[in-house]
């Protein structure tokens, strides 16, 4: 498969799930627009090791996810710069853990915009280019808590739930214009986040890190394996495919079989 010719914006992608999806896309050939918060010289580093890999064009945006006028131009910017924006990946994501009762309401806030309404600008914004030429393709990342609840989570759980709302809705409106739309809903994905916070748990817990692995991060997780940035990234890019063409609407559990429980 190749996507030699396409754009891709790609939010939250200077680490982690993104810069793998990032990465993933541009392999196959797709000129991309990077986007997220980070060392300047770190971010310049990541742009210019994908451009010179994969022999592509590759931007970074530094929007802000929780500003739809900075979403809208990010848009735009790519669409100028590339042509078009053919694919739109919707993954930048916070969170935040504490009782409901207790949370504090700019987290809240925070988390809803840059987990759900920035999807929704992005979407906004790169839609009617999309319509116009006949192809798109938007993929969410999502998370197993699209499906499900944790407690302590209530920002984080009602942003998936409605992300996967959104998904379907905007699906059904763009089904008749050579557009999907599809979120991934990974369960617990071993990122460098996650890696930093083992050794923390640990001491808190009084258990060894392997512990806090198998009994506090993966106890959810019936195959007791974390998920890998790259079998997300993967299934981004299938879903860029022709062979996914009929895939919309579809929220796609990667969470080593937690949903199914």
């Amino acid at each position: 498969m190749t996507l030699k010719g396409k754009s891709a914006v790609v939010t939250g992608s200077t680490s982690g799930i993104g810069h793998a999806i990032a990465n993933a896309l541009a392999s196959h050939g797709a000129n991309i627009t990077l986007n997220g918060f980070g060392d300047p010289a770190e971010i310049e580093a990541t742009r210019s090791e994908m451009a010179d890999k994969h022999k592509v064009e590759v931007r970074h945006s530094p929007a802000d996810m929780t500003r739809p006028d900075e979403i809208a131009a990010m848009i735009a910017d790519a669409e100028k710069a590339f042509g078009a924006v053919d694919i739109l990946v919707n993954n930048a994501g916070i969170q935040f853990v504490s009782p409901v009762e207790d949370f504090p309401v700019e987290k809240w806030d925070a988390i809803i915009a840059i987990n759900l309404s920035a999807a929704f600008h992005g979407m906004r914004a790169a839609v009617p280019g999309m319509k116009e030429r006949g192809w798109g393709r938007i993929i969410n990342t999502g998370s197993a808590h699209a499906l499900v609840a944790s407690p302590y989570k209530a920002a984080y759980v009602a942003a998936k739930h409605g992300l996967a709302g959104l998904t379907k809705t905007v699906a059904l409106e763009t089904a008749e214009h050579g557009i999907t739309v599809n979120t991934i809903c990974p369960g617990y994905v071993w990122t460098p986040l996650v890696e930093k916070q083992v050794p923390d748990t640990a001491r808190a817990r009084g258990i060894s890190e392997e512990a806090v692995k198998r009994d506090v991060l993966l106890a959810a997780q019936p195959t007791k394996e974390f998920v890998t940035v790259d079998e997300v990234a993967d299934i981004a890019v299938f879903l860029c495919s022709d062979g996914a063409r009929s895939i919309t609407g579809s929220l796609l559990p990667v969470d080593g079989g937690w949903t199914a429980q």
